[in-house]
């Protein structure tokens, strides 16, 4: 098995934890808390860099490896990092499970 773990922090007061762990070539399953939200609708996606020095602006776009459009989870062609949207309640908090076979949990050693 494969993990990697995603600390998401801003000066707005959004935090969270995502775990990301594959067994073999299995669906990559993805787990987490999320809070300081403001309530209602919120995409929920992997972005290509995991810089957040500039908040969204530094992360790049959504991981989108074969080129797609943008979509949501149930569309054909989307990017692989579109995993759909939270619903987030008025306490600002959001737990997350879901499953995909879009993405990956590869582990790289630097050189």
């Amino acid at each position: 098995m494969v993990k990697a773990v995603a600390v998401l922090s801003c000066s707005d007061g959004v935090s969270g934890t995502v775990y990301f762990s594959q067994e073999g070539d299995g669906p990559t399953h993805v787990t987490g808390n999320l809070s300081g939200l403001r309530p209602g609708l919120h995409g929920f996606h992997v972005h290509a860099l995991g810089d957040t020095t500039n908040g969204c602006m530094s992360t790049g776009p959504h991981f989108n490896p074969a080129g797609k459009e943008h979509g949501a989870p149930e569309d054909e062609n989307r990017h692989a990092g579109d995993l759909g949207n939270v619903t987030v309640g008025d306490d600002g908090m959001q737990s997350v499970i879901l499953f995909t076979v879009d993405i990956s949990v590869v582990i790289t050693i630097p050189s």
